[in-house]
């Protein structure tokens, strides 16, 4: 995300004596990335991973949305959310607090929670690996408390990270949602007229995706053959998640399949990189 003119940029992180954090770094251009100084969030010694991040209006502070471990709990990660009102001070995010005081009685797993609003109301996403994404809202309001029962919006051959926006300057929303091909990772993209309704597909299938090796093209020597766990630069940095049409770009994790063959997840050399579209 970019705000006064830097970028800010939370991911996860594996480690040999812990296996997800959260780390933070800050930079004004893209080339100043790789050494940029890190920061390990320090907000709960527990599991922690997948976050995002958006500025929310009505309580003028950031909101950290993420999932952690609640060891009481089954299954044990479960949604959660630290705030802040400074964003480049990784040291002030407040302990984790979970979405929901119970689990839901419907949902036996979840993944990847995601965070965005509407006049009215606050919408949950989330993935559950086995092909189907879900929603809950609560209002405006009442957010971060008062989820609703989630329920399934769409099935596909999809797997996990859905990150939903609002299409700046036209009344539509845009999912992309990762899924995999064999061992790659690649990415589909889906529109709604509200965040409530139906997700009609726009780029779906492994022949026409919205980001993978058919349709990429590399600026410089071949790096990647997948495309995951990605997120779009958004034009601005509050609750409602805009992106300009006009000026796209989607962050992404890619790997060559040489170097992900045999690997745990956990070990899989990962690189950042960046999509922009080509105007034929």
């Amino acid at each position: 995300m970019r705000f006064e003119g830097r970028y800010h940029l939370f991911s996860t992180i594996r480690s040999v004596k812990r296996t997800h954090q959260i780390e933070y770094l800050s930079f004004a251009d893209w080339k100043e990335a790789s050494t940029a100084q890190r920061h390990i969030l320090t907000i709960t010694n527990n599991y922690f991973c997948a976050p995002q991040v958006f500025y929310f209006t009505p309580h003028k502070k950031w909101y950290l949305i993420y999932q952690a471990s609640h060891l009481r709990r089954k299954p044990s990660l479960q949604p959660a959310f630290s705030t802040t009102e400074n964003i480049s001070d990784p040291e002030s995010w407040t302990k984790p607090v979970f979405l929901y005081e119970e689990h839901p009685e419907n949902v036996k797993a979840w993944i990847d929670f995601w965070v965005i609003c509407d006049e009215t109301k606050a919408h949950l996403f989330f993935t559950s690996n086995n092909g189907l994404m879900w929603r809950a809202e609560t209002t405006v309001r009442a957010f971060p408390k008062g989820w609703s029962a989630p329920k399934i919006v769409l099935k596909d051959d999809i797997f996990e990270a859905s990150h939903t926006y609002r299409i700046k300057g036209e009344n539509r929303y845009l999912t992309v949602v990762e899924a995999q091909n064999g061992g790659r990772r690649y990415y589909k993209a889906y529109l709604a007229d509200r965040l409530d309704r139906e997700w009609k597909p726009l780029a779906a299938t492994k022949e026409n995706p919205f980001a993978a090796p058919v349709n990429v093209r590399d600026n410089g020597p071949h790096w990647t053959d997948s495309f995951s766990h990605g997120e779009f630069i958004r034009s601005g940095s509050d609750e409602h998640l805009e992106i300009d049409p006009a000026n796209l770009q989607f962050l992404f994790q890619g790997v060559l399949d040489r170097d992900l063959r045999g690997k745990p997840y956990g070990e899989i050399p990962w690189q950042l990189g960046l999509l922009n579209p080509v105007q034929e």
